[in-house]
């Protein structure tokens, strides 16, 4: 079975999330097709493209497959990571991508969500980042996303609380761009990005890069750099990282003792 549907017409291309009994986890099988299918249609010259999961599926994404976490002591969220790489991929496609979020996002999914450029959802679509429930520690790109997205105070409540924003108010954080009924949100999208394809496509990805580069242009020194990746190393190092990974696979609340 396909983990990535992929469609392309009148130059809007549509990647659809195909996994449902894994609540379209984020596993490394999954990222592959995923940017094999964002590789695909730039190929083909695609001026817009929507990321979806099936239509009446409950949850857009589950996030990152917990199942594929690295063992303690290395870095969950490495530079080369496959979510990492499916995130860059979104960011760097030259057409603009459009979310069309008819269920939850949760975790890593949220990420890769905040990195497309438009996004729309419905009464049945809410954000759960949940790092803080598995006692891993965010990488930075990460972070500044999330910051960029919604902005400092409620980037620390989505993170301290790991509690799951409802669609009303991510609208009104900025975090949806638009909250359409269920029934008019695929209409609604393609609407949307049909009247990009009319625009001019090479002033619209010189236009994308500028604000990719803009959002991430505050500077940091070396010094504070390695200050983050050593705080980052406490926590991977952690008895705490292990016991979010083992009470997730095993269903139960985790225990977590800071150490």
């Amino acid at each position: 079975m396909a983990l990535i549907l992929t469609e392309f017409d009148d130059s809007i291309g549509t990647i659809t999330l195909n996994h449902d009994s894994k609540r379209n986890a984020l596993s490394g099988a999954l990222i592959q097709e995923l940017i094999k299918a964002f590789n695909d249609l730039i190929y083909q010259g695609a001026r817009a493209i929507i990321l979806r999961a099936n239509k009446g599926a409950p949850v857009w994404s589950a996030g990152f497959d917990i199942t594929e976490f690295p063992h303690a002591g290395r870095d969950p969220l490495a530079y080369d990571d496959p979510l990492e790489q499916a995130i860059r991929a979104i960011q760097r496609c030259p057409a603009p991508v459009l979310a069309m979020l008819e269920g939850s996002v949760w975790g890593g999914a949220c990420e890769l969500a905040m990195v497309c450029d438009i996004l729309i959802g419905t009464d049945k679509t809410s954000f759960a980042i949940t790092p803080a429930r598995l006692g891993v520690a965010y990488n930075p790109t990460g972070i500044l996303h999330i910051i960029n997205m919604v902005g400092m105070p409620m980037a620390r409540e989505m993170l301290f609380t790991a509690q799951a924003v409802a669609a009303a108010r991510a609208l009104q954080i900025g975090l949806l761009n638009h909250l359409v009924p269920v029934a008019e949100l695929e209409d609604f999208t393609y609407a949307m990005a049909r009247t990009i394809t009319e625009n001019s496509p090479i002033s619209i990805s010189v236009i994308k890069e500028q604000l990719r580069l803009l959002a991430n242009a505050l500077p940091l020194s070396s010094e504070t750099f390695e200050r983050i990746q050593g705080l980052r190393r406490q926590v991977y190092d952690s008895h705490d990282f292990q016991e979010g990974q083992k009470a997730f696979l095993e269903k139960r609340k985790p225990v977590f003792k800071g150490e």
